[in-house]
């Protein structure tokens, strides 16, 4: 029921995007008409792998879609990461050996749509899914609804906050236990909570082609509190290509023994925008 509910929501946005494109026109960086209805969109890609006395593969990608005119600010993501290496296992004879397995799996998208009811300030719906085989929960969705405003917009430094209630769902990794002997994965049940979420979005692009951004999301319930801050500097090397270094920190309260509270990421892309 999780997968096609937070699926619908995100289709419907999409379908909402598609037809504000059509009904909406925006600006232009000189105050002309655009003809796109105010969408831009960037994608990213970064891999490295490492063969010799260490064997590891690694690729993540991005792929970013915004609308913002008179009406509409909205926004739509879509993120993948996935990593190999040489992990230390036991066999069936109980020695331990070297195998080239893979240590990292995770993939997430959202959507948010805002209406605007003046120039600064909007009503906000947004939608969140992320699957993480290696992290503190197996899966998590929320949907949220709540209130926007644009604090600073000029030519180099954007602030945005956004802030509403929400319900998420989610369900903590399974946890491994040794009974008799042997070891069982145990099946966690999934969580369900009504949150608070939060977001903040700041720009400022330091010099003609040098930009910096940082994006924090939080989503606080009872049960679980979860943060994320992703900061990324990027540099153009054309008016469509840039490289672009990200950190992320990721945060999860509620965890299970032996799981981390904290993930990290840092990537190295190449950006094409459009």
């Amino acid at each position: 029921m999780r997968k096609p509910l937070i699926a619908c929501l995100l289709l419907a946005g999409f379908a909402s995007f598609a037809a504000q494109a059509d009904d909406a026109t925006g600006t232009d960086p000189a105050g002309n008409p655009a003809t796109n209805g105010g969408w831009s969109g960037s994608g990213e890609f970064g891999f490295a792998s490492a063969r010799g006395n260490s064997r590891t593969e690694n690729v993540n990608a991005k792929l970013g879609l915004n609308q913002e005119n008179e009406l509409w600010k909205n926004n739509f993501f879509l993120n993948g990461m996935r990593s190999k290496g040489e992990v230390k296992v036991v066999d069936s004879t109980g020695a331990e050996i070297d195998r080239f397995s893979t240590t990292a799996n995770r993939y997430d998208t959202g959507a948010s749509v805002g209406y605007k009811l003046d120039p600064r300030s909007y009503i906000v719906g947004a939608a969140r899914y992320e699957h993480d085989d290696f992290g503190a929960n197996l899966w998590q969705g929320i949907v949220s609804i709540g209130y926007g405003y644009i604090a600073l917009k000029t030519e180099s430094t954007e602030l945005s906050f956004e802030a509403g209630p929400g319900y998420k769902r989610y369900r903590p990794a399974d946890r491994t236990v040794n009974i008799n002997g042997v070891n069982v994965e145990q099946h966690q049940d999934t969580q369900g909570e009504v949150v608070g979420r939060g977001l903040v979005n700041y720009k400022y692009r330091l010099t003609a082609n040098t930009a910096v951004e940082d994006t924090l999301l939080l989503e606080a319930g009872s049960k679980n509190k979860y943060y994320q801050n992703d900061v990324g500097l990027s540099v153009s090397m054309t008016k469509k290509m840039a490289l672009k270094v990200g950190y992320q920190i990721r945060y999860n309260s509620d965890v299970l023994p032996g799981t981390k509270n904290t993930d990290t990421l840092m990537t190295t892309n190449l950006v094409y925008n459009f």
